[in-house]
């Protein structure tokens, strides 16, 4: 069976699931479990060594179940191994059974035991693990999508910001681990193929991400895993990114934060009533201490880069022009960081309707060597500019332009003008009120041309779409309260 008509397979089971109230996450959840024992199984047979994992706990100890009896061995199963300091534990983390129906359960066991996983190439397994969270995504915005980043722009980052094998690469809001997926597929493409040192290296030791969702950790660690990334310990760890700088400094930082402007939490009055509180991140490292959620990723980015590092940050438009914080936050990016470009993206790119965002792209200079920022390159990709998630996907071919532009690590000094390519000095920047850098001067279309339109086809699919979209939060709102 080819790696589509597995994901196909796969992933249709969950619609039958849907109607019991497990949503696509954590049916996806449920998958990595199995595969997991699954593989782990026929590792074990293919080296002729014993399973990695307890007696007790591993897939012969589940296939063998039926009806009540393989739900709760299946449930003693995820509580054994979370527990676990390995790597074993980072893909069980949390993990709970979701499928109350032992039935159905039974079912999915029969799906992953079905196919001889390991028989698969890393490629096929990672491209089929690939494909379900693209699909989780895609059905879901409210989850999955707050952190999938569109893989062409993940893709061209990558390319533009062109880490050698020898460099770390961090991601401090991992989601399922698109960046550093395509940072160690452009890694590997550079490194020398006989060099087995490097190659180790790269698989164990250059790349490191965090998530504060441990359920978004499972599936990176999972995906990471069956792309052959990760030793003995998993590269990915459940952290809020926020709270501390670490000990460690990174060459590369590649991510994109999640959206959403405050972070915050609930509290419960002694009268039992509900309120929230800002919650403000407070460290030495830090410029100004503030509520805004990417501004303090911004900062932490900043404080984790080494020397002559290089990162690539996707933010909110609010970043460039908040007052305040934003302001103070800009001009020391500014001044001891090299921000030679600014990539203006689309709306229309992302599973969060109407985002505006950009992408960041900076270098940190040596303390002491005056004003890093000569020029800030903006590439307006916005402006006149129509993309939808499924009618008129952003596609690779939409940043060649871009690419080009941007030119190589090493010959930005060759840039040129063009009519969405303009450059900006410093001198030009700082004189701007509150160093806004909310660059543009395309003029942008009317909306009343009928030219600049959408078709009625592409118009009418959008509204279908979103309301889609508002069905299924209401299915699992229902669903959620039936079961309460």
């Amino acid at each position: 069976m080819n790696e589509q008509a597995l994901v196909a397979k796969v992933w249709n089971y969950a619609h039958v699931l849907r109607d019991d109230g497990v949503s696509y996450g954590d049916y996806l959840g449920q998958i990595s479990f199995l595969l997991f024992l699954k593989m782990d199984k026929e590792r074990a047979e293919a080296l002729g060594e014993a399973s990695a994992l307890p007696a007790d706990a591993n897939w012969d100890t589940l296939a063998g179940k039926a009806g009540e009896s393989l739900e709760v061995t299946y449930r003693g199963i995820l509580e054994k191994l979370s527990k676990r300091t390995d790597i074993v534990g980072t893909l069980f983390l949390k993990a709970e059974n979701k499928i109350g129906d032992p039935a159905k359960l039974q079912r999915l066991v029969t799906l992953i035991g079905a196919e001889t996983w390991m028989g698969m190439n890393v490629d096929v397994k990672g491209t089929i693990y690939e494909g379900l969270l693209e699909r989780n995504a895609g059905e879901v915005k409210s989850g999955a999508g707050q952190y999938f980043t569109p893989r062409p722009l993940i893709e061209v980052i990558t390319q533009l910001v062109d880490p050698e094998p020898d460099d770390t690469v961090h991601d401090p809001a991992v989601g399922t681990g698109g960046f550093l997926l395509a940072a160690y597929d452009h890694m590997k493409a550079k490194a020398k193929a006989q060099d087995k040192r490097v190659a180790k290296a790269l698989r164990e030791d250059k790349l490191s991400g965090t998530d504060i969702v441990a359920e978004v950790v499972r599936l990176c660690a999972m995906n990471l895993y069956l792309h052959g990334i990760g030793g003995a310990t998993s590269p990915v760890q459940q952290k809020d990114a926020l709270l501390d700088r670490g000990d460690k400094a990174f060459d590369v930082i590649l991510t994109n934060p999640p959206f959403g402007k405050r972070q915050s939490f609930r509290i419960v009055r002694e009268d039992g009533g509900i309120e929230s509180e800002r919650q403000d991140y407070v460290r030495d490292d830090f410029t100004v201490t503030t509520g805004n959620k990417q501004l303090n990723f911004l900062q932490h980015i900043m404080s984790i880069l080494k020397v002559n590092g290089s990162a690539a940050v996707v933010m909110p438009d609010n970043v460039l022009f908040e007052g305040g914080a934003g302001e103070a936050l800009r001009k020391r990016l500014l001044e001891e960081f090299d921000f030679h470009t600014l990539l203006r993206l689309p709306t229309g790119i992302f599973y969060s309707a109407g985002v505006k965002a950009n992408v960041l792209f900076f270098d940190r200079a040596t303390p002491g060597t005056g004003i890093a920022t000569k020029d800030l390159w903006v590439y307006d990709l916005r402006t006149n500019q129509r993309f939808t998630l499924r009618e008129r996907p952003l596609k690779r071919a939409d940043l060649n332009d871009f690419v080009t532009s941007y030119g190589s690590k090493y010959g930005r000094a060759k840039r040129v003008e063009t009519e969405r390519f303009h450059r900006y000095g410093y001198d030009e920047l700082a004189k701007r009120d509150k160093l806004n850098l909310d660059l543009f001067w395309l003029k942008d279309a009317s909306a009343t041309d009928p030219d600049t339109l959408p078709p009625p086809a592409e118009i009418a699919a959008e509204i279908v779409d979103s309301l889609e979209t508002a069905l299924e939060k209401f299915r699992l709102v229902a669903s959620k309260l039936a079961g309460g």
